[in-house]
Order: C-alpha cells, then structure tokens, then sequence
C-alpha cells in the first residue's frame, strides 16, 4: 500500500494507463524497452508513473501506429517531428507505401482468382501446372491460361529451357512480335515485302532461340497456334498473326534456302 501512497497527484500507474488506453501492460512494457516510450516518472516503490502529457503523446503513437507506421518508424522519426510541413511529409511517405501495399495486393488477388478460373476449366489437379500459371501470372505473361494445353513434355522443356528473367525477355519478344504481325496484317502490308520479310527473319531467330535448336519442338509449337478457345482477343490476333506467319515464313525459308525440320537445305 506504500507504494500507492507514494504516487504523485496528476500520475497514474502502467495498469492505469494500459486500461484508460485500451492497451496491455506489456505492449507499454514494450515500447519502454524500445525506447519508444517512457515512464515520465518513478514512484519511491520504483513504479512507473505516466502523467497526462504522457497520455497525449500515447495516443499519438497508437494513432500512428494504427497508420501502419513500424515501431522503428516512430521511435527514429515521427516521434520527432516539430512542424506541420515534417509531419505532412512523413504521412504522405506512410500513404505511398500503403498505396504499394493495396497495389501488391490488387495483384495478387487478380492472380487467385485467374488461377481459380484455371483450375475450374482444368478440371485435373496439377498442381506443377499451377505453379506455371502463377510464374506467368506474375511476369505479366496475358497468354497465362495456355499452360493448360501444353503437355508434360512441353513443360519440362520450358522449365529447363528458362529461369524467370529469360522468360520474361522471351514473352516480350514474343508479344512486340505478334503485335507487329497483327499491325502488318491491319496496314496491308505484303508478307514477302522487305518488311515481312525482316519480321519472318526475327520471329524464326525467336523461334530457334526459343527451342535451342531442338527443331522437334516445332510441331507443338506449330500445334499451339492452333488451339480454339473461348477468348475473342487470342482468337482475333492468333488469326491475324497466323495469316500473315504463314505465308511470311514460306518466302523467307525459300529465299534464304532454310529447311524449318532439318536445318539448312
């Protein structure tokens, strides 16, 4: 009982504070330890004594914390900010990452949920097919959703053939590729012309690059672009590049005298 007799008028105890605050001993226990947050005094018990200010600059803390501000943010920043200007900037630092956050977020429940549509039209449980599809998903790949027509064979020559930084280099490629096809397409321009011509030059050095000169791997690729499926947009553009691919690489092989299945003629 001595020890409450000691308390100061205008001071309360840490269990006073914790339960005015809504907080747990501990969690103030804690942001002592840190340096955060200290008692303003001691009782002649060796209390601790919080004091009115003490709540104000508490509340201060739990509000930004509630912000998402880290301990280590508060205790080394923001605790020590003395004009409108410093803590304004602080708060719209704290906005962007948050806004980082939602934007990472956003991405991934986008990925869950093409992956769930995925999983739905599989109907199998492949779960290292899956694993492809988030790869894809996450290097930005739209054509994501075809995994699910490649074969086993298929796979495990894509797994070995790219890591994640020549994977997303070969999609780029790929897609400035098809683009440029489906523009030619659009414009008119003629598939043996000097500018079909140095397009079917690129997409077979992307295809050759692609396989690694495993030349069987051209019939799957072949046989990928002719699937069927239910999305408009891959079925406008794999037309579009189709009829010019074709016709572009028939003139190309014949001038430059290449066999596609066994090399030079």
């Amino acid at each position: 009982m001595s020890d409450y007799r000691a308390i100061p008028q205008g001071y309360m105890t840490v269990g006073e504070l914790a339960k005015k605050m809504g907080v747990t001993v501990r969690a103030l226990q804690y942001y002592d330890r840190e340096g955060l947050f200290s008692p303003s005094a001691l009782s002649e018990g060796g209390r601790r004594l919080y004091s009115d200010r003490d709540v104000v600059k508490l509340h201060r803390i739990l509000s930004l914390k509630s912000l998402g501000f880290s301990i280590g943010e508060i205790k080394n920043r923001l605790t020590n900010t003395d004009t409108p200007e410093e803590v304004a900037s602080a708060l719209a630092e704290q906005a962007r990452a948050i806004e980082a956050q939602i934007e990472g977020l956003t991405r991934s429940l986008h990925d869950i949920m093409a992956l769930k549509d995925e999983v739905l039209k599989m109907q199998t449980v492949d779960f290292q097919k899956y694993a492809d599809i988030i790869v894809n998903l996450q290097l930005g790949n739209d054509n994501y959703w075809l995994i699910k027509y490649f074969d086993d064979d298929t796979l495990d020559f894509l797994r070995r053939r790219f890591d994640r930084q020549s994977g997303l280099d070969f999609i780029n490629e790929f897609n400035a590729l098809r683009d440029k096809a489906v523009q030619y397409a659009d414009n008119g321009i003629a598939p043996d012309s000097a500018e079909g011509q140095e397009f079917a030059k690129s997409f077979w050095q992307l295809i050759t690059s692609f396989t690694g000169g495993d030349m069987s791997m051209l019939p799957k690729l072949m046989k990928m672009g002719e699937i069927n499926t239910d999305n408009a947009g891959w079925q406008e553009r794999r037309q579009k590049l189709n009829a010019f691919l074709g016709p572009a690489l028939e003139a190309y092989f014949a001038s430059s005298g290449i066999n596609p299945f066994g090399g030079e003629k």
